[in-house]
C-alpha cells in the first residue's frame, strides 16, 4: 500500500489558500491514539498556523462542522470569547482544501494557533470537581445563548443512527461487524425509541464538543475555562452528550493512558458532586437525566462501533469495540437515574 503524503496535501492547500507565503515545515503533533492527522504549519515568514487534516465521513459535514464552529467562535461572550480556535476565511468564509486521487478523498482546514494555559490534574479533588462543573455550566448557557444565530446543521442523532443501520445492510457492515449485526440493529432501535420519548421536540439543542478528556481542554489557576481544542467530535445536539466524558474527568480513578469507555463514572459519588454545582448555574430537567444512558448509547454506537476504526488505532478500536458487547451495552439496563434525580431533588 502507498504511504500518504500528508505534509504535501498540507503544502498545497497552504498554496491554494496563500500563495504569497511559502511553507517552510510540517510538523505531525496529532494525538498518537488517534488516526486523527493536526500539523503545525511554519511559514517561510515565521508565522505559524494548524492544519487539521480529515478523510472519514462527508466532506459537506466537515466543511459545515468548521463553518458552525467559527461562528460559535465568533459569537461566544465574555468570559469565553477567546475560548475556541479562530479557522483562517477567505473571501468571508471558512477556508477548506479537498485534496482527491485515486487512494484519498481528504479535507483540510486552518485554524490560528490557540492559547493555553493549565491541564487540569490526572485526579481532581472535590473542590475541583466543584469549580468544574459551575464553570462547564456556564458554557453550556454561553453557548446555548449564541444557538440561534449559528448556522442549521444537517447532521443529527438520528441520522447517523440511521446511517448505522445503513451500514449494517451492505456486506461491508456485515462483515466488519459479523455475528453482532442484530445486536447493533436492537441497540439502535432502542436508542431511537428513547430518544422519541423523552427529549425529542422537548429539549433544546446547542453545540456540544462530545470529546472533553483532560488533553482537549486547559484551564486558569482558578478552573476558569481557558481553551478548548480537538472538535472532532463537535456537533448541535443535546447538552447532555457532553456528561459522560465529565464524569470521567471526575472520576475517582481518574485520567489513565490505557482507557475504557465502561458507564460506571456516570454513577459516582464524585460525578454528582460535579452535577449538583452544574444544576446551581444552568439547572437540569427531570428528562434529560434520563436521557444520559442514551446520550452514552449514543457515544458507543457512532463513535466507538461506526467510527472507531477513525478514531482509534487499531488495537485501540479492535479492544473497545469488543467491550462495547461485553461490557458497555450490557451496563446500559443497570444505569440508575433515580441517583441523580435524588441528587438533584429533581
Amino acid at each position: 500500500m502507498r504511504l500518504i503524503n500528508y505534509p504535501a496535501i498540507i503544502e498545497k492547500a497552504w498554496l491554494d489558500f496563500d500563495p504569497s507565503s511559502s511553507v517552510q515545515s510540517v510538523e505531525d503533533i496529532s494525538a498518537k491514539v488517534s488516526t486523527n492527522h493536526v500539523f503545525r504549519v511554519t511559514l517561510e515568514n515565521g508565522d505559524r498556523v494548524i492544519a487539521k487534516l480529515s478523510y472519514f465521513g462527508k466532506y459537506e459535514q466537515f466543511l459545515e462542522d468548521h463553518r458552525i464552529i467559527h461562528a460559535l467562535a465568533n459569537n461566544l461572550l465574555y468570559p469565553f470569547e477567546n475560548v475556541l480556535a479562530k479557522s483562517l476565511v477567505r473571501d468571508g468564509q471558512v477556508y477548506t482544501y479537498r485534496h482527491r486521487d485515486e487512494l484519498l478523498d481528504a479535507w483540510v482546514v486552518f485554524y490560528n494557533p490557540i492559547r493555553t494555559q493549565n491541564k487540569l490534574p490526572r485526579r481532581l479533588d472535590e473542590h475541583q470537581i466543584r469549580l468544574l462543573g459551575a464553570q462547564i455550566a456556564r458554557f453550556h448557557k454561553a453557548c446555548s445563548r449564541v444557538s440561534t444565530v449559528l448556522p442549521k446543521s444537517s447532521k443529527t442523532l438520528r441520522s447517523d443512527i440511521w446511517d448505522l443501520l445503513d451500514i449494517l445492510d451492505t456486506e461491508t457492515g456485515q462483515f466488519e461487524h459479523r455475528m453482532h449485526v442484530d445486536e447493533l440493529r436492537r441497540q439502535c432501535e432502542l436508542f431511537l425509541a428513547n430518544r422519541q420519548k423523552l427529549v425529542a421536540g422537548t429539549v433544546e439543542t446547542m453545540p456540544v464538543f462530545v470529546d472533553w478528556n483532560i488533553g482537549n481542554f486547559s484551564v486558569t489557576d482558578n478552573l476558569e475555562l481557558f481553551s478548548r481544542w480537538d472538535y472532532d467530535w463537535f456537533r448541535i445536539s443535546y447538552r447532555v452528550m457532553d456528561f459522560y466524558f465529565f464524569s470521567r474527568v471526575s472520576s475517582d480513578v481518574g485520567d489513565r493512558t490505557i482507557f475504557s469507555y465502561i458507564i460506571d463514572p456516570m454513577m459516582e459519588d464524585r460525578f454528582m458532586i460535579f452535577l449538583q454545582e452544574y444544576h446551581k448555574v444552568y439547572p437540569l430537567t427531570e428528562a434529560e437525566v434520563r436521557f444520559f444512558p442514551e446520550a452514552y448509547r449514543f457515544f458507543i454506537l457512532n463513535y466507538v462501533i461506526k467510527y472507531g476504526r477513525y478514531f482509534f488505532h487499531r488495537t485501540y478500536a479492535t479492544k473497545l469495540q469488543r467491550e462495547a458487547y461485553e461490557l458497555y451495552f450490557p451496563s446500559i439496563e443497570r444505569f440508575n437515574a433515580d441517583k441523580i434525580l435524588q441528587a438533584l431533588n429533581l
